[in-house]
Order: structure tokens, then sequence, then C-alpha cells
């Protein structure tokens, strides 16, 4: 890097600049991308447009994986080229003009934001003690407070604190403001000592430990490393990590002694043995799960061999390459693993470990963020998140076949979001979960034919379905069902929650539930909201996936659990009661039904704002509800929207979902006496993972523990 030439005089921010925050390092290898999806994630919970920028580029040839990372996850219209400031190479032919060029393209972008991730350069180049200071000179002139990022990998916390004080010397050198410091990459034991040696730099300090998987490469990274080809095997897996290499050396017995779980094992082609006894291994009960074999040499299996593997059908990656055994093992194991698009385990990884090591209010706290007046669909899935992982509750998830459910776990588990159990053979389970990368290692996994609660929940479904004539016989049958033995699960709390219905019914889903949990006192309807994410605020539509024709009576029930749904998710309950015409102007069975429904609401609850009948545009619309129900407190502010049916309910919130983009998170069941959630048959990972935690939530609500509610 170029020694830095003078800083230019920088003007203050004015009043409708963006808050930014600069991550800076005086090395490589510090493992920012992991601190910068962290600090990105608490910015999206605070302010609505969020947006990234990275001053000095990699190289305008290849993609910087890191910018394309974090562009995933923001919430700003602001695309990768407007993201970018300049090269290496024009930083060391013109340090000033480069800076001059940095600070115009970082505003022109910072318009469109109200916050900012600012990430400084990588030492990609050859390393300079200089290039600190070039990245101070850029924090200082963007007007960005800088989050210094220090490596702490083989340094003992002495080490770490002496290299935090060189590097605040030379911050202070450029005038540059530091507000916190994170160690990365430390050692386990060591996080505590660190984080107390760091407590010198006199800001907000914090360690977070070395975490293998983040920097082990996937097997798809590594067919590029050894220049490889795919011979057999799920094309799938390779997105799994290699968290260990191993040449296959030895007889087979031997080797099959040292596998462990995540292994890639180099082999020889006509090493047909070690071939035989890795793909059988991979798939028995009771061995490892290997992430790969490797097929060094350029040779390919003996024919025979060939067709008695793809008897086996193996799903393990098998891969071949032309160099040697030596050159293979070398480079796989120098190869390093990158956070990139589509590495979700190592995504989820780095939010967990920056969630549990950093205090997001105290870091949120420091960047002064204005308060935000409009609630985003990433704030608020942030704070769905964060509610339930800090009520911790204990939810079932039925169809522990699917692949969806299985990756919703893992990212669950690995952001701690809820306890779980999953239902189905454990060795079926727990080996397909090894296969996709998924660590079920804290999920409890229960099969319904030969658990120990099956002969105490068939007595129970006896007794409680007696008046209908059921027998222990059939009980037992039915609790070999996942939805009833799940359900029975929820019903005897041993679990708090049920999300299932990826790939069943709606129906098989959440009859059970009519038989078994039943509804919630004072309440004699059960139905369904869809929490609407739209791009400025989160509104309720009630219901759109359960009664279809619904009594006055019903639909008050309705719009009063609908309320209550509303406000356990933070969105203050305004109650529009829709109809096809507005107060007194229409006549009809159909607004009368809604004329009544609206009654019941204000009789049995005094306490919620309602109107009805009232069309939508005049309860969403301001300047419509000024003309047509000008003293309306609900008119043009409403928040919670009632159907007079199931066709209009469903049909407005698939077309509010596609039309305006909006993020349809649901259905969410409301009305019994312990939350049961339905999933889309087309669910995505995604969705699972937040309906999981709704339901966390809903459970947190009715059995409240403390202090965690």
């Amino acid at each position: 890097m170029a020694a830095p030439g003078t800083s230019a005089p920088v003007s203050p921010p004015g009043p409708s600049a963006p808050s930014s925050i600069y991550i800076a390092s005086p090395e490589g290898d510090t493992g920012k991308s992991t601190i910068a999806l962290g600090v990105l994630q608490m910015l999206c919970a605070s302010a609505a447009r969020v947006g990234v920028f990275r001053p000095i580029a990699r190289s305008t040839e290849e993609t910087d994986y890191i910018l394309e990372l974090l562009l995933e996850h923001t919430t700003a219209d602001v695309g990768y080229e407007q993201s970018l400031g300049v090269t290496y190479e024009h930083v060391h032919a013109d340090p000033d003009g480069a800076l001059g060029e940095i600070v115009a393209r970082y505003h022109t972008m910072a318009e469109q934001c109200d916050a900012v991730v600012v990430i400084g350069s990588d030492y990609t180049d050859v390393a300079s003690p200089s290039e600190l200071g070039y990245n101070a000179r850029i924090a200082v002139n963007l007007g960005a407070p800088v989050l210094l990022a220090l490596r702490g990998a083989r340094r003992s916390p002495d080490e770490v604190a002496q290299l935090a004080a060189l590097c605040i010397g030379e911050l202070k050198a450029h005038h540059a403001h530091l507000i916190a410091v994170i160690a990365n990459r430390c050692d386990p034991d060591e996080l505590g000592a660190v984080t107390s040696a760091l407590s010198a730099t006199g800001v907000p300090a914090w360690s977070l430990p070395e975490i293998p998987l983040l920097t082990a490469p996937t097997m798809a990274e590594l067919l590029d490393a050894v220049d490889g080809t795919l011979f057999s095997g799920d094309p799938e897996l390779l997105h799994r990590e290699a968290l260990r290499v191993m040449v296959g050396g030895m007889t087979a017995e031997h080797i099959l002694e040292r596998l462990s779980d995540g292994v890639v094992v180099i082999a020889p082609a006509d090493r047909s043995d070690v071939l035989l006894a890795m793909v059988n291994a991979h798939d028995a009960e009771g061995f490892p799960s290997l992430a790969g074999i490797i097929m060094n040499g350029g040779l390919l299996p003996h024919p025979a061999i060939a067709d008695l593997m793809a008897g086996l059908k193996p799903r393990l990656p098998i891969l071949t390459t032309s160099l040697g055994t030596f050159d293979t093992a070398s480079v796989a194991a120098q190869t390093r693993g990158r956070v990139a698009v589509g590495s979700q385990r190592k995504v989820d990884t780095a939010l967990s470990v920056m969630e549990q090591h950093v205090d997001p209010a105290v870091l949120v706290e420091r960047l002064k963020l204005p308060i935000p007046s409009v609630v985003t669909p990433q704030m608020f899935e942030y704070q769905l998140i964060d509610r339930a992982r800090r009520g911790r509750r204990h939810i079932v998830l039925p169809e522990g076949d699917d692949d969806r459910i299985l990756r919703a776990a893992g990212r669950l588990l690995q952001r701690q979001v809820a306890e779980l159990t999953l239902l189905g053979d454990e060795g079926q389970v727990r080996r397909r979960a090894a296969e996709l990368g998924v660590d079920l290692s804290e999920a409890q996994v229960l099969d319904p034919r030969t658990s120990e609660y099956t002969t105490s929940f068939a007595e129970e479904y006896a007794r409680l379905r007696a008046h209908k004539g059921m027998t222990l016989e059939r009980a037992r049958e039915v609790m070999g069902d996942i939805s009833y033995f799940g359900t029975m699960m929820v019903h005897r709390g041993i679990a708090d929650g049920m999300v299932s219905g990826a790939a069943h019914t709606t129906a098989h889903t959440i009859r059970p539930s009519f038989e078994i949990i039943k509804t919630r006192p004072g309440v004699n309807t059960v139905s369904s909201v869809f929490l609407m994410c739209l791009s400025d605020r989160v509104l309720a539509y009630g219901d759109c996936a359960v009664v279809p024709d619904p009594t006055a009576e019903q639909l008050a029930d309705i719009a009063i659990s609908s309320a209550e749904t509303a406000a356990q998710f933070g969105i203050a309950p305004r109650i529009a009661m829709l109809s096809y015409s507005t107060g007194d102007s229409g006549t009809g069975a159909d607004v009368d039904k809604v004329r009544s429904a609206t009654a019941v609401v204000r009789e049995r609850r005094p306490d919620l704002l309602v109107e009805g009948p009232i069309q939508y545009d005049a309860a969403i619309e301001q300047s419509v509800a000024d003309k047509k129900m000008p003293d309306s407190q609900v008119a043009g502010k409403a928040t919670v929207f009632i159907f007079p049916d199931l066709n209009t309910g469903n049909n407005t919130y698939k077309a509010v979902q596609r039309s305006a983009g909006a993020i349809a998170v649901g259905p969410v069941l409301q009305g019994l006496n312990k939350p049961v959630n339905d999933l889309s048959r087309g669910a995505l990972v995604e969705d699972i993972v937040n309906t999981v935690a709704i339901t966390a939530i809903q459970a947190a609500a009715l059995e409240p523990r403390g202090a965690d509610t």
C-alpha cells in the first residue's frame, strides 16, 4: 500500500447523513466477514435502509465475495457496482485521488441509506503497516467511526491487547474515532482473558472464539482447488464443509478407526478396498458421516468396482483429480473456505457467534441511530428471532424426514432460537442431517413407533375421545401418526408448541389439535392470521386459511383473536371489519353480518379500537378515510384487517403478496389452548424458521416464564 498523504479536511455530516460504521483491521484473516454480518444484522433491526460499502475492492475482474455476501443481507436498494469504491491499483497509482473517488462514491450511495456498514481492505495485496492508516483516513473522510477487528489466533491475551494499543495509536494519528474493538478467532478457553485485557482500550470490547467451520472449505471449493470432477454422488452435498483432510494410505480397517464427522478421505482409485469401505461406512449406522472422497492420481475405479459402487447408489460426493497424493493433500489442507453467498450454515454460525458474544444494544447506542418510524420485513424478522431466543421454548417438528425441516432445525439450533424435538427414525434422521451438514447434536429425535411415550399417549387419547368410541387399541395406531404424536407432546407439556405441514395437508396438521388441545376459554373459533410485512409496516390479515364462511359471532371471535395475536408481535391493534361498503352506506346480508360482528366485538372487548363495516381503501389510506369516516380512530390507520369470508381473505393476501411484494408470514393459528402452526407445502427454510419463532413467542405469551417473555 502506498504511503498516505495528508488527509483532506472533512465536513461534518449533515442532519440527513446516514449513520455509518467502518470495520477495519491491521492484517488479513481476521474474519471480518463474520463481524460484518453480525453488525449488519444489528443495524437492520434498528434502521429501515441499511447498505454496505467496500472502499477498496480486491479486483474489478472478479466479484468481491464479501461484498456480494453482505449485499444479500442489506435492506437498502443499492446494487453491487454502487457499493464499490476503487481498486488496489488505483490506490497504488494515486492515493489521494483514490481517496477523493472513494468519498464521492460513498456519498452517492449513502444518500439511499439510513445506515451503512463500511468494510475496510483485506490485505490481499502486499500488506504494509500503512494500510491501517489508509483505512483510518478513509473512515475520517467518510465521517464513520471505526470498529477495530483483531485476529486472536495464536496470540495470548496480552499480545492481543498490545496489538490493539498499536492500532489505536495509528487510528489516533489519523484522527479516526474508535467506538469498539472485537478480537476474533480467539482460543475459546481464553475469551474472558482477552476481553479483560482489551478493557484498557477504554471502549467496549468483545472476543469471539475460533470456529473451525467458518474456515473449512466445502467439497465444491475442494473440487475447484484440486481441479477435479465429480465422479459420483449427490451434487447438493458439494455444499457440505470438509472439516478435516485424511490421506487413506493405510488399510481400510485402520482408516475406519480414524474417521470423524466431516472428514474428506484422499485415496487412489485402485484402492478398491478403501473406496468401498468409505462408501459403506458413510451410510452405516454408528459410523461418522463423511464429507467426501477424493480419488487422486488421475485413475478411475476398475469397471467391476465402478459397477458395484453405482449399484450402492452412494450420495457421498466422490471426486477425481490428476494430482498425486502429496499434491492433493497439500492443496486440500491449504484451501481456506469462505463465508460466501450460499454458505448458509456458515452464515448462521457467524450470526450466532456475534449474537452470543456481542451486546447489540451497546454497539447500536454508540452509533446513535435515529429511532425508525417504520418497521421493515427485516426488522420484523430480526425481532421475531430475538424474542424467540430470549424465550427459548421447546418446539416439536414432526416431519423429520424432510430436508427443509432438517436445514431449518440446524439454523434454529445454531442461533439458539428454540429447543427442538424432531420425529422420525432417529438413525435415518441423523444420518441425513449429517449428509446435509446440519448439526442436530442439540436436538432430540423421537420415533412414534418405538417411543416410551407412545403407550401413555395412547391411553390419554383414548380417554379424551372415549365419547367417540375410541378404543385403546385404535388409539395406539393413531399415536403412530406423527401429527397426533406431536400434538400429544404439546398437550402433555413435553413440548411448548408444534410446527408441521411442510409435507402434509393443513387438515392433517390441525385436526389433531381440535381433538386434543382444543380452544382457549372464551374462544369458540380456531382461526388464523397472516402477518403481512410490507416495505414500511407489518399488518395482520384474518382469517385467510381456516374458516370458510364465518357467522357474525365467529367473525367477532376472529377479530378479537387477531387483535391479541397482533399485539403479541408488537402491532398496536386497530381493527377494520372489512366489507364492500363503509359505515351506513350499504345494506344486505353480507354487510349486516359485518355490522353485527363489529357490535359483538365492541360489546365483548370495549378496550379494542374497531371499525366496521369499512372498505379496504378507507381502512388503510388516510386520504380516503378523511372523506368517508373523518372522525374514526381506525379508518386510515388500521393494522388488523378482518375479511368477511375465506374466499375474500385468501385471495386478498395473495394479491398483496404478489402485487405489492409483501412477505406473508403464516398462517398463524390462533384460539387454541397451546400453539400449533401449519406450514405451506411449498414452504422455504426461511418460512419454517420464522414459523417456529412465531410458535415459540405464542407459547411464551400463553405460559410466561418470569422475565423472558
